[in-house]
């Protein structure tokens, strides 16, 4: 059990801390003829993006867009895509837009970050068009228009590939689920309010936090039963109380580690902000020894250890 001297709000932070781990990234921006068809382009494309376990990559939305933020004037959002080589970033990013944003009526899709290096958008898509796509060069860049059947899809060359960081998290303990989600639900709204970072399970939550191995081989990961409340009086790895009847996670991936944990420390403040009358009574992370990754983001820190209350 960890050190829990640390109580702000009637909920105790744990003194420890979320490792993660580096990752490629890139951001895209997708829009539409309404905010109705970007936003279904936006959750197509990231969908089944929950963890590169198994997804092949992470995805999330990281915000909506105005039409006088995006390049062509029309409602639009930000998505976040990350994976852990460059080269399962180019094949995640390829599949999803020509099968996801290409596909969706009035969509079109533009880089999302200047800089780093470039990957394909519109490079290979172009393709689908038959030899009646045309390109232009605009300021320097250059955009294919593909003909489709609802009119044109425009796509940038490429975007830029640039270093992420993956794996941020927050163990949230709380007395039921009614409890738990309250507070997940509260930190993931306000960290959705923090630039450069997405979480990219179902709503932002993840029910089953995994640990590293398993006693199947094949399995990489299994069920961390030291925050299993099912199994509290069963394995010797528990880290919970008798009061404690349900955990959720929030995992984070952001553009570098300071957005990460300023995303972290939002989240944080959310549920503390709620106090324990709310029934998440503890805050934790989940961490490998400090063997996973070279990010750790101790949430004391994060908070200040003079946030004691």
């Amino acid at each position: 059990m960890t050190d829990k001297t640390m109580d702000t709000n009637g909920i105790v932070i744990d003194d420890s801390f979320a490792e993660a781990f580096p990752m490629r990234a890139t951001r895209v921006i997708v829009t539409a003829h309404n905010a109705n068809w970007a936003r279904i382009a936006g959750t197509t494309m990231t969908g089944f993006a929950t963890s590169v376990i198994a997804c092949g990559c992470e995805a999330g939305i990281e915000r909506e867009l105005s039409p006088d933020e995006t390049p062509d004037g029309r409602p639009g959002v930000a998505v976040l895509v990350f994976a852990m080589s460059s080269k399962d970033l180019l094949k995640q990013l390829g599949t999803r837009v020509g099968q996801c944003i290409l596909t969706c009526p009035t969509t079109a899709i533009y880089a999302g970050i200047d800089g780093g290096d470039p990957i394909a958008l519109g490079k290979n898509l172009r393709f689908f068009g038959d030899g009646w796509q045309i390109s232009k060069m605009i300021d320097g860049r250059r955009y294919w228009r593909v003909p489709v059947m609802d009119g044109e899809f425009v796509a940038e060359d490429t975007t830029g590939m640039v270093r992420g960081v993956g794996g941020g998290n927050l163990l949230l303990l709380a007395r039921d689920t009614e409890s738990a989600l309250g507070a997940a639900e509260a930190a993931v709204d306000a960290m959705r309010r923090v630039p450069n970072v997405v979480m990219p399970f179902p709503g932002g939550v993840v029910r089953s936090g995994s640990k590293v191995g398993s006693k199947y081989p094949a399995a990489s990961a299994s069920t961390n039963d030291a925050f299993c409340p099912s199994l509290a009086n069963l394995t010797k790895r528990t880290d919970l109380d008798p009061d404690t009847r349900c955990v959720m996670e929030v995992v984070i991936d952001g553009l570098t580690d300071t957005d990460v944990g300023n995303a972290m420390r939002a989240g944080m403040l959310a549920v503390i902000e709620r106090g324990a009358g709310a029934g998440c009574t503890r805050i934790s992370a989940g961490n490998y020894g400090g063997k996973l990754g070279p990010f750790h983001f101790h949430l004391r820190r994060l908070l200040g250890e003079e946030a004691k209350a």
